[in-house]
Formats: structure tokens, sequence, C-alpha cells
């Protein structure tokens, strides 16, 4: 299979280009061309992490993304997190996250837990 790890922008390019020609004709389930197509996805997520790694959104952020994404409104936060003043509260920074909220945030809305427990930006 002759697959390494990527330690060069040209090694990455150079996997880029291969892996391109599996979009243009996706090889069967199972087949040694499906298994490389698959190693060589695993090298270049692993490359890109290392190198381009995308940090999560601030917590707050993630939360007004999700209420524009999802349609849903103040009220809806506070709905899910006990109160109004609170959910004003943590919209305007006044208050940290708890873990229960971030929890409730996770499960609830779908909110990477990543992004919640994430120390915010001022």
């Amino acid at each position: 299979m002759d697959i390494r790890p990527l330690r060069s922008e040209a090694d990455y390019d150079a996997a880029l280009k291969e892996i391109g020609r599996y979009f243009e004709s996706e090889p069967p389930p199972g087949s040694p061309e499906a298994d490389r197509f698959d190693m060589l996805a695993l090298v270049l997520a692993d490359y890109e992490a290392k190198h381009w790694a995308i940090d999560p959104p601030d917590p707050i952020e993630a939360i007004k993304f999700r209420m524009k994404l999802k349609g849903y409104s103040q009220k809806d936060l506070a709905d899910l997190l006990g109160s109004r003043s609170r959910a004003s509260e943590i919209l305007s920074r006044k208050r940290p996250l708890t873990m229960e909220m971030a929890w409730k945030l996770n499960r609830e809305w779908g909110i990477p837990a990543e992004s919640l427990i994430r120390p915010t930006t001022d």
C-alpha cells in the first residue's frame, strides 16, 4: 500500500492529488482501492489537524450561532437554562456557563461540548 505519514507540504499536495481521483471514481467498498482511499484520508486529516487546527468557537458565539441557525429566541434559551435573567446574563457575558448549563446546551441543542467548555473571549 506504501502510505506513510505526511511530513511536508509537498507530501500533503501529492496525497491531495492522489485522493482527488477517488472522488471522481469511487472505489468499491472493501477493495484495495477503497482501503487506500481510507488511509489517504486519515493521513491527510492528521496533517491538517497538526498544521491547520481550527479552534472551536467561543461559547457565547456558539450559542448565538445555534440560536440563529435553529430560529431559537432568548426565551428558548431562558426555558432551557431556567430563567430569563440567566439567559440574558449569559448572552451579555455577565455570567459564565456552568457545567450543568453546558451539558443542557450540548444535549438539547447539539452544541459541541468543546465549544461550550472553552474559555470565553471578551
